[in-house]
């Protein structure tokens, strides 16, 4: 018996909704097999991550299938906008390895075209001039339950709004006083549909056209009419314009212009996080956190600052996907994808976040010899280093303690630990002050056991990181941490006085400015990260560190804590 199931399309295998969409228009000739797609932010604040995912979607798409990514930004609501983020979008989009060759453009470009367009509207009978206020709009357009009612100026005739119009935008007018509607369904189930608003009068300087116009488009009339000039082929949007989709498509088809296939997925959201530009403007003009480049924000340029790298962002992006279905990614998963490269990537180094003093008392006083140190295990070709040591180091604070627990492996009175690459020390006295405060401890050495050497074979179970004191470079280290304490921070009830502000973590920065580490971290560079043994990854940071008073920032801890932190939780 022959096999009558159908062929296996493989061409479809491993590609998401959005690439299928694609691939079947490109196979049915649709838009004549081009691909043109646009990234079209508003110059209204910075990027966060959950942008860097339509960046990686939009770009990405219009590479793979041999077409085109234009930067658009829509700027029509000059009140809110500026020349700083224009320049900070762009810096971004490059830093994350995207770039649109000479396709920039902005909706501002086409203030002249839309304004044709809406004459063309209401000389169809499809636009109007309302004089309503925006309240009265409001309470006009109904409800999601409840049909709105008709405006008492939308049976105007076609020669009054075109003058009215004219002189809208001829400055005649104060704000708020007019506003130009489509002419669509009062009654309409989807509220989008209930004549929208098109223009209204805003006396803001424009950043780009200056004072040429009083009267600026919605987002929602600009938008699909700029992707039809641009001649898009596929709109790609989040899932919150799916509803706005019905009126993108009857301004296209009631103009008669080239029409996008306008296409939505679900945007990112992460735990412990919020993704609202409301909100992080809040976080910001609040002043609970330093600013928009602060290394615990999920900007962008936040994130760059912390030590991400370009590479982990677009392989968590790549990891997560694309899909119809709104979810919440752990950030457990970026931390993980930043932490597997510099894994692989950063030279280990020695650094000391809360120092105390050991004398090695049978060290000689003036003696200073240099131990081979490995860069990295996972990478023989980094090399090694020659790190100082002398009569004189520094331990962590935390890594000795007077009267240990059991299966304490650290330093302690009378107890022997290895340096690391370094000798065997063992406590023999505890210096405090009249506090009670340890202040310096006094050990002594095995010489048998310089360099990593095991004498008669002994061993010991703890092994302590290191700074030599005469060659210490002293340093302030930033451990940054989740900003919130709560896996879904945004999530509360403010009916009830809640208020998400509070689920902020206390400890989400931690700052040892006293930290010292080997000297070779004198000239850290923003362009290097390392692994601070036991403590985690770290970076200069690019705003305060300087030659000679380095400030590190924790990028990522070695392990993710915090899932051991849910784990004991139940989450």
């Amino acid at each position: 018996m022959s096999d009558t199931r159908p062929e296996k399309d493989t061409e479809l295998d491993g590609l998401d909704f959005i690439r299928r969409i694609v691939v079947e228009h490109k196979r049915s000739g649709r838009f004549a097999g081009k691909v043109c797609t646009r990234f079209p932010p508003e110059p209204n604040g910075y990027l966060h991550i959950g942008h860097a995912k339509a960046i990686s979607v939009d770009f990405g798409i219009a590479s793979e299938f041999e077409g085109i990514c234009n930067l658009r930004f829509d700027d029509t609501n000059p009140s809110r906008e500026n020349t700083e983020y224009v320049d900070a979008i762009k810096y971004d989009i490059r830093w994350l390895g995207y770039d649109w060759a000479d396709r920039e453009h902005y909706a501002s470009d086409y203030f002249e075209k839309l304004y044709g367009y809406a004459v063309q509207l209401i000389r169809a009978g499809k636009a109007y001039v309302d004089s309503l206020n925006a309240d009265e709009i409001r309470e006009h357009r109904g409800t999601p339950t409840e049909a709105g009612r008709n405006s008492p100026y939308r049976d105007r005739t076609i020669e009054e709004n075109l003058d009215l119009f004219s002189r809208m935008r001829a400055g005649e007018f104060d704000d708020g006083a007019h506003v130009l509607r489509a002419k669509i369904d009062m009654a309409h189930p989807n509220i989008n549909m209930r004549d929208p608003t098109m223009y209204r009068i805003r006396r803001h300087h424009h950043h780009r056209t200056g004072d040429t116009w009083c009267i600026y488009p919605t987002y929602d009339w600009a938008h699909g009419q700029s992707d039809s000039i641009e001649a898009v082929t596929h709109s790609i949007c989040t899932l919150e314009f799916e509803n706005h989709r019905p009126l993108y498509d009857w301004f296209l088809d009631e103009l008669g212009i080239h029409h996008p296939q306008q296409i939505e997925f679900a945007r990112l959201n992460l735990t412990y996080t919020v993704m609202s530009k409301r909100k992080l403007l809040e976080l910001v003009t609040g002043q609970y956190v330093e600013s928009w480049d602060d290394p615990r924000m999920p900007t962008i340029c936040g994130l760059r600052r912390r030590g991400y790298t370009p590479s982990s962002i677009r392989k968590f992006l790549t990891r997560i996907g694309v899909s119809k279905t709104e979810s919440t990614i752990d950030l457990s998963l970026l931390e993980y994808c930043i932490r597997e490269e510099l894994n692989k990537t950063a030279p280990r180094v020695m650094v000391v976040l809360d120092p105390v003093k050991v004398v090695i008392t049978n060290y000689p006083e003036d003696g200073t010899e240099y131990f081979e140190a490995v860069n990295n295990p996972e990478d023989a070709s980094a090399g090694t280093r020659s790190v100082a040591f002398s009569r004189e180091v520094y331990i962590e604070r935390s890594d000795f303690m007077m009267d240990p627990p059991k299966k304490y492996f650290r330093l302690s009175p009378g107890t022997e630990v290895r340096l690391k690459h370094a000798c065997y020390i063992t406590c023999t006295d505890v210096i405090t002050d009249d506090a009670g405060s340890i202040t310096e401890l006094h050990c002594t050495y095995d010489p048998e056991s310089r360099g990593g050497g095991t004498p008669d074979n002994r061993k010991v179970r703890g092994t302590l990181h290191w700074v030599s004191a005469a060659h210490a470079v002293s340093a302030e280290v930033r451990v940054y941490d989740h900003l919130f304490s709560t896996v879904n921070p945004a999530q509360v009830n403010e009916e009830a006085g809640e208020n998400w502000l509070e689920n902020l973590n206390p400890d989400s920065l931690v700052r040892h400015e006293h930290a010292v580490c080997e000297a070779s971290l004198n000239e850290a560079s923003v362009d290097n990260r390392y692994q601070f043994l036991r403590h985690g990854y770290f970076i200069a940071d690019a705003k305060d560190s300087t030659p000679g008073k380095p400030v590190f920032n924790r990028i990522v801890s070695l392990k993710d804590t915090w899932a051991k932190v849910q784990k004991k939780e139940g989450v």
